[in-house]
């Protein structure tokens, strides 16, 4: 069933008593910290929990430890009126919380594909046994079909049964940059329930996103489903995302062999309503704490479900999009004049400095970043490598500390025989190639994102690489 809210809605009172559900969020990363933040911002009282203990000093002290605009301010702000606070303590969220949103990682296992259950079952295993009245725990981590089934199952033997506290799912749909807006103003918001009580709670939990819209003359279309609809809808809206990705980087590939140009492709297709022209870039490919792991946990969980052939193609979309990462050595030492090997390039003596660590702009994020995964590659092969990047810095140095970080855009680029543009950050983006050519020592560049002008860069002098783009002497 789909509601536009707002509409007259499903009654459920917070089981604390209070005017409007209490709410708590179980971990405070990316997912958890902004949801909670934002959900205080729209006038509820909210509880973070992490049992990161440095985590919830920085937040209770009023400093996000993620880089998200926008957050700062808000997370300052609701701390001053008193309606956000944070703990470790579980006793706290137990007396607080009318409802629980699961907001803890499913990283991938580290002996297969399959998604890492663990944060969840302790998230869950930890607050049951705690609640003293009835709840309702909510999941909006994205996790394999079935694991709410799981959950109310973990529920039912933690928890008395005359308690009667229910399970939901309501997936996330955040994208980091702007998730603060995707938390506020969503563009749906899923219901995974099994009774009417458990609409009523997610109802009037969310009924300051409804409000928020009322007054805004929107309407969010609220689907209210089953437990495996709701756990499928994220799974598969990122497997499609990712696959539409590696779907241009295909036809980049192809490109690249025709002397075709995949920008004007993109460009031509898109304007067919049935495709559109959104993550129709090619580059150098898809990272970040979701996408990657997500896809490989969805084939792995279909495989246990006995349809593996059926999500057979995720895993060439997969390979697609770590060929483009290598792609990008390729042209390294083509640009560099080094032969490539069955062992790949010897670039030793050359002096490569890579423009972007995080996974995509406005964010901090370098989980599975594709700019780091190649800063790798090219140190491998023997490069002298200087990485800089606006916010992310100091994630990098933690997960890569073996090349040089810079502090500045000309102090990386200075001597550098090669630049690779690898993050699109508008800094980049918007770099004078004429001032940059007086600092390198050779004027090489790889756009990685086809983010910059080829035409500006190439009239500087510029020997210019893009992502199935054909070369411009």
């Amino acid at each position: 069933m789909t509601i536009a809210y707002p509409s007259t809605p499903p009654v459920a009172a917070a089981p604390s008593g209070a005017p409007r559900p209490r709410l708590t969020f179980l971990g405070t990363g990316y997912l958890g910290a902004t949801y909670a933040i934002c959900f205080a911002e729209l006038g509820y009282e909210v509880l973070g929990f992490d049992v990161d203990e440095a985590k919830i000093a920085k937040l209770a002290g009023g400093d996000v430890p993620i880089h998200e605009p926008g957050l700062d301010e808000l997370l300052r702000k609701n701390l001053s009126a008193g309606r956000l606070r944070f703990t470790t303590s579980w006793e706290d969220v137990a007396e607080f919380g009318d409802v629980h949103f699961i907001c803890v990682g499913t990283p991938q296992r580290p002996d297969g594909m399959a998604a890492d259950l663990s944060h969840v079952e302790s998230a869950v295993t930890n607050l049951a046994p705690l609640l003293k009245r009835k709840a309702l725990i909510a999941g909006k981590s994205t996790v394999p079909v079935g694991t709410a089934e799981w959950i109310e199952q973990l529920v039912r033997r933690h928890t008395p049964a005359e308690l009667g506290v229910e399970v939901a799912w309501s997936p996330e749909f955040l994208q980091e940059g702007v998730a603060v807006e995707d938390v506020l103003r969503p563009n749906r918001i899923i219901f995974g329930v099994k009774s009417e009580w458990a609409t009523g709670m997610l109802y009037a939990a969310h009924k300051g996103v409804f409000d928020l819209a009322l007054t805004e003359d929107r309407e969010v279309p609220v689907v209210v489903t089953d437990f495996a609809t709701a756990e499928l809808v994220k799974v598969a809206a990122n497997a499609f995302l990712a696959t539409k990705i590696s779907f241009i980087n295909a036809m980049a590939e192809v490109c690249e062999a025709a002397g075709a140009d995949v920008t004007q492709l993109a460009r031509s297709i898109g304007y067919d309503a049935r495709i559109g022209n959104k993550f129709l870039r090619a580059g150098v490919g898809f990272g970040g704490g979701c996408l990657p792991k997500d896809i490989r946990a969805f084939q792995a969980r279909a495989q246990e479900l006995g349809v593996g052939e059926a999500l057979r193609f995720l895993h060439e979309v997969d390979l697609i999009n770590q060929r483009r990462r290598q792609k990008i050595v390729q042209l390294s030492a083509e640009l560099l004049g080094r032969g490539y090997g069955p062992a790949g390039p010897d670039l030793a003596g050359t002096r490569i400095t890579v423009l972007g660590a995080t996974f995509k702009p406005n964010s901090d994020d370098v989980r599975d970043s594709p700019a780091l995964s190649v800063v790798r590659k090219l140190s491998r092969s023997g490069a002298d490598v200087t990485v800089y990047d606006p916010e992310g810095m100091d994630n990098a140095r933690n997960d890569v500390d073996e090349v040089t970080y810079a502090k500045t855009l000309t102090d990386a680029v200075a001597g550098a025989d090669l630049v690779c543009v690898l993050t699109e950050w508008e800094e980049f983006r918007n770099a004078d190639p004429n001032t940059l050519s007086d600092l390198v020592a050779g004027k090489r560049v790889i756009d990685g994102r086809n983010c910059l002008d080829q035409s500006v860069w190439v009239a500087a002098g510029w020997e210019y690489r893009g992502m199935g783009k054909p070369v411009v002497a």
